[in-house]
């Protein structure tokens, strides 16, 4: 499963998109008049001359009396603002634009710099390294003056990647309702850049984005993997922690590379080339809005359920002798719904004892592919647009009853597959009243539509990412970078090997500040487990992820036990933060004593039928986090057909082997794409990482 190819992921995104275009008023304003922002057009103006005339003119002397001289003032980039996070212990660039040749005063910690606005009307400040501290205040002084306030100096970290990183907080929030609780920390802040895409270049400013302190209300907009990697940072060293979230949901690495670098992969230089002509995005987008617009808009206008007189499909005395029987959780594909593209609604009851009635509570429903809406006893509770979020929808105090409750669902699917994904959580509760909604449920098509096309993310183009959100922060020094991406180039492993060491590379050499320290979340495990040993592509990405630790100042946080294999955005972003933390404090902040990384795969011996498999970074010894024995482990002959193995740890060793293999040339550990019994790991906890002995042999299986 590809992310960014997936059309459910698309279509539901639009849905939320094209809602307004659904309800908008398309009627031309009268007298030309277009928006608030905009005044009449020439024609009409022309109407009126002499009297624009005068006005003008009165205007024009009121600005020559009463302003300051014609020079342009001191405008400062979206990230020099109030509440920012700079750099400790490391020369700091301010910049910003002004008149060309205008001179720029900057006061801050009790000195004084100046700059000259070159002909481009930039100008910069280079400040000395400073320790942590705050808060601050930092003045412009110009033709104008401006006043940046509560400035603290720490610790800057980039955090980028694709929808695991963006995923922010509140997605999360039933997991770590205390840890949210106690959010409340000014020493944490975050500046979420604004997503959006350019081709034409490397743009100099952003378009929006603030900073903001952790606290209980702000936090559930920050990421959840790099709030929790901020939050292990600021207890062990004590200093603020400023996170730019740079993230863009579905985006493939080569979206992130500079148009230099992308010459080294001809086939998205040439992309790239193409999408600077605006003509060619525009008709394209065009194109995508009036065909999703028009597939909802005869999807709301085919609904049965919207033209039955009287009783509406949610409500409660609703008939539905008619309906048809759906066992939840479940896909179309099993029943009598396969194909079906469309609305479907679904309909359950539920028996409320009299302790649970009134009470507010919480309907759980999953996942739901691919968007839904929601109601209870009638009532709106929520809804969701696309396929990955929770449904964790709220039920308000006073809609449950005593005794029969009708739960509704109104699904809409885009592309055939849809359904309620199996293995997640479907259940009701209230108070201390809890109750399953799995089972059977009753069901009625409401519509039957062609499938949906997707629309065409630019966003997921080449360089354009890079133009328009990491090239506005490159002269913004930074501790160092967190990155999580890789579901949407995991079909193409090989690929990646080149891929991103060549994103790194790039980084460093466009941010200028040496061997930036560059931290990577591994894949997690994802999709069905399957019987026997196979060839993985996930497997072969992990690998290619691992690789790229061949350049200094790397390092990587593994979570193919902490992912879900019916999801993949799992819910599980404590554990990925707590693992980035433990690797930048031992790669970054240089704490010899912390164990960082489970066992990594040294060498092999074969002594008979046995393969001795030696480990490094074993911690206080290797183990398994199950009490079991270790798994996930095969081994190949000569044939190279790999079967389960047998294995046992000996000190910092695993001894493999398989009674029928006479001559073993070749060990695989949790190589799959969702390897479930992979144990093996460090008394720390930290699991081992994936690898294989027979890479350069061949693969001829």
């Amino acid at each position: 499963m590809k992310e960014f190819n997936d059309p459910r992921r698309g279509s539901g995104v639009v849905e939320q998109q094209i809602k307004p275009l659904l309800t908008a008023d398309p009627r031309p304003k009268a007298d030309g008049y277009s928006g608030d922002n905009q005044m009449y057009n020439t024609n009409t103006q022309t109407t009126r001359t002499m009297k624009t005339k005068v006005h003008l003119l009165y205007a024009t002397l009121l600005a020559i009396l009463f302003s300051f001289p014609l020079t342009a003032q001191v405008r400062l980039p979206r990230l020099i603002s109030d509440g920012m996070v700079l750099q400790r212990n490391a020369e700091l660039k301010i910049w910003g634009w002004a008149s060309p040749g205008e001179n720029v005063s900057l006061e801050f910690a009790g000195k004084q710099y100046t700059a000259r606005a070159d002909s481009t009307g930039e100008w910069i400040v280079v400040l000395p390294p400073m320790q942590a501290g705050g808060p601050h205040s930092m003045t412009f002084t110009a033709s104008n003056k401006l006043t940046v306030n509560d400035i603290l100096i720490g610790d800057v970290w980039l955090c980028s990647g694709q929808s695991n990183m963006e995923l922010p907080v509140r997605r999360v929030r039933p997991l770590y309702e205390a840890e949210i609780a106690a959010a409340e920390n000014n020493s944490i802040r975050s500046f979420t850049v604004p997503k959006t895409f350019v081709f034409t270049g490397p743009q100099s400013d952003l378009p929006g984005g603030k900073w903001t302190a952790s606290s209980p209300e702000t936090v559930l907009d920050f990421s959840a993997a790099a709030w929790f990697f901020a939050r292990e940072i600021n207890q062990a060293y004590g200093v603020p922690v400023g996170l730019l979230t740079s993230a863009f949901g579905g985006s493939p690495a080569e979206a992130w590379i500079s148009e230099e670098s992308l010459k080294a992969f001809p086939v998205y230089y040439d992309e790239l080339r193409k999408l600077n002509e605006d003509s060619y995005i525009s008709n394209i987008e065009k194109e995508d809005r009036q065909r999703i617009a028009g597939w909802y808009s005869n999807l709301q206008n085919a609904d049965v359920a919207y033209k039955t007189e009287g009783v509406r499909w949610h409500d409660v005395d609703l008939n539905t002798d008619d309906w048809s029987s759906y066992t939840v959780p479940g896909y179309f594909s099993a029943t009598a719904l396969k194909g079906v593209n469309g609305v479907v609604w679904f309909r359950k009851e539920i028996e409320i004892p009299a302790s649970a009635a009134g009470q507010p509570g919480t309907v759980n429903l999953g996942r739901i592919v691919d968007a839904d809406s929601a109601f209870l006893n009638g009532s709106f509770i929520g809804t969701v647009s696309y396929q990955y979020p929770p449904r964790w929808y709220t039920v308000p105090a006073g809609i449950l009853k005593e005794g029969k409750n009708i739960l509704t669902v109104r699904l809409i699917s885009n592309i055939g597959d849809a359904g309620f994904v199996p293995d997640k959580t479907y259940e009701l509760t209230a108070g201390e009243f809890r109750t399953s909604l799995e089972g059977e449920w009753k069901y009625k098509t409401g519509a039957v539509m062609p499938p949906l096309r997707g629309q065409t993310f630019f966003g997921y183009k080449p360089a354009g990412l890079y133009n328009a959100m990491l090239a506005p922060l490159l002269k913004y020094s930074v501790k160092g970078i967190l990155w999580y991406q890789g579901e949407s180039n995991a079909g193409r492993p090989e690929e990646y090997r080149s891929l991103l060491p060549s994103l790194i590379r790039d980084w460093r050499n466009s941010l200028g500040q040496g061997d930036v320290p560059f931290l990577v979340v591994q894949l997690p495990n994802f999709m069905e487990a399957r019987e026997n040993p196979y060839e993985s592509g996930w497997a072969l990405f992990r690998e290619a992820q691992t690789e790229a630790l061949k350049l200094p100042a790397t390092a990587m946080a593994v979570t193919y036990d902490i992912g879900e294999w019916n999801d993949i955005h799992p819910l599980n972003k404590k554990d990925v933060g707590v693992r980035l933390a433990l690797a930048a404090r031992k790669v970054v902040y240089g704490d010899a004593e912390v164990v960082a990384s489970g066992p990594t795969y040294s060498s092999m011996r074969v002594r008979g039928r046995r393969v001795i498999i030696s480990f490094d970074n074993t911690g206080s010894g290797l183990t398994v986090r199950d009490g079991k024995r270790p798994g996930h482990f095969a081994i190949a002959g000569e044939d190279m057909k790999f079967v389960w193995a047998e294995a046992r740890i000996r000190g910092k060793r695993v001894i493999v082997k398989n009674h029928n293999i006479r001559k073993p040339v070749a060990v695989r550990y949790a190589w799959a794409d969702n390897p479930v019994g992979a144990n093996l790991c460090n008394r720390e906890g930290l699991p081992a990482i994936p690898f294989r002995t027979d890479q350069g042999i061949g693969n001829r299986q």
